[in-house]
């Protein structure tokens, strides 16, 4: 397979050009006008940042990148699908609410807001996809029905995939609260009641009650309830919520990579990424950790797969920053090019879920990148 092109820009700033005439400038050099928008229902996908997290991507962008869609004839709209865990974005009402206080509305955003799988999470449409592991992914009706998928991808480190991405915002940002649960069906965790100091907060934050403290005041997990979503994963600050054994971070990277293929199945799609306050965990949870590494920049493909692996790539040869969870970690060492998904999530294998959307077709790995 030929390499890829993938677009990049730092974010050193003029007069004659802000951080906004950047990011357009950049997706015009990378041939995002090349797709014919005229008339065509644009499914702009991006995060609204849970309540409380403020590193998901301004709206700012979003609006630039709105107009000018407008421009060329497109019917743009933003959108993201429900989440499976409790919080501020598990149902449209909710999540309409937070992305609006979030700052993503009609009027600063440029365009209309659609949450992609409805009221309760159940509008989706199921692509034939036959893959390995999903054979009709669930994705909502709203990303599903559009003719074209433009993503805007806040770049950052996850706890189960170990980086977040164009493809985890395509695979499991498109998934219906049913394709989540397909997606999470495998992943439940397990206690280290070792490291369990009961806390309880993975008991006040399960949003299916599969979670209590026992008589030592130790974690017990529910299995009949547990759907696996992750978040007591996500929220202990002792490892005492890990992945359990029989699932690997290998498998969820591998379906989101199947899932983000069905999102994009059959239509023109472009993508956009923004390395910036690169939190050591996802945007989904209410707060957001110290960046890891400095602000780099913004990148831009039609390749998610290559988009993924020059994000990655550069994070990785960035040095770490001090006063975060990765200088916490490694206090003595600048970090420059070791792989600090792994470090911060050592059960993570997020080159597993490239690998896969390489062998479906999705993408490559392979790329040239062009610096405006």
């Amino acid at each position: 397979m030929e390499m890829s092109e993938v677009y990049f820009t730092n974010l050193r700033t003029a007069p004659s050009a802000s951080l906004l005439d950047k990011m357009e400038r950049l997706v015009k050099r990378a041939g995002m006008e090349k797709i014919d928008f005229r008339n065509q229902y644009v499914a702009v996908k991006i995060h609204f940042g849970e309540p409380g997290n403020l590193a998901f991507i301004r709206p700012n962008y979003a609006a630039r990148l709105a107009t000018l869609l407008g421009r060329l004839g497109a019917k743009p709209f933003l959108t993201d699908s429900n989440t499976l865990y409790s919080g501020g974005r598990s149902n449209a009402v909710d999540h309409l609410q937070s992305a609006m206080e979030n700052g993503f509305n009609p009027i600063s955003a440029k365009c209309h807001v659609i949450i992609a799988d409805g009221v309760k999470g159940t509008d989706c449409r199921e692509v034939p996809l036959e893959g390995e592991y999903c054979r009709a992914p669930k994705i909502g009706a709203a990303i599903a029905d559009a003719d074209i998928v433009v993503s805007m991808s806040h770049f950052k480190g996850h706890e189960q995939s170990g980086f977040g991405g164009a493809l985890k915002n395509l695979g499991m940002g498109s998934a219906s609260v049913a394709g989540k649960l397909e997606l999470h069906s495998s992943s439940q965790p397990v206690v280290d009641r070792e490291s369990c100091t009961g806390c309880g907060i993975c008991v006040k934050y399960c949003a299916h009650g599969a979670i209590r403290l026992d008589g030592h005041r130790k974690a017990v997990i529910d299995y009949d309830r547990c759907v696996g979503c992750g978040q007591c994963v996500a929220l202990c600050q002792y490892d005492g919520a890990v992945m359990g054994e029989g699932d690997t971070s290998e498998r969820l990277n591998c379906k989101i990579a199947e899932y983000a293929r069905a999102a994009v199945l059959d239509k023109p799609h472009f993508h956009v990424s923004f390395i910036m306050d690169v939190s050591p965990e996802c945007d989904c949870w209410n707060h957001n950790d110290a960046a890891i590494v400095p602000d780099l920049g913004i990148l831009a493909s039609f390749d998610p797969v290559a988009l993924d692996q020059a994000c990655a790539d550069m994070v990785m040869q960035a040095p770490a920053l001090n006063g975060s969870k990765l200088a916490e970690k490694h206090p003595d060492a600048s970090l420059e090019g070791e792989d600090k998904f792994r470090l911060i999530h050592p059960d993570t294998h997020w080159e597993a879920g490239l690998e896969h959307a390489e062998k479906i077709g999705l993408g490559t790995r392979k790329y040239k990148l062009s610096t405006l």
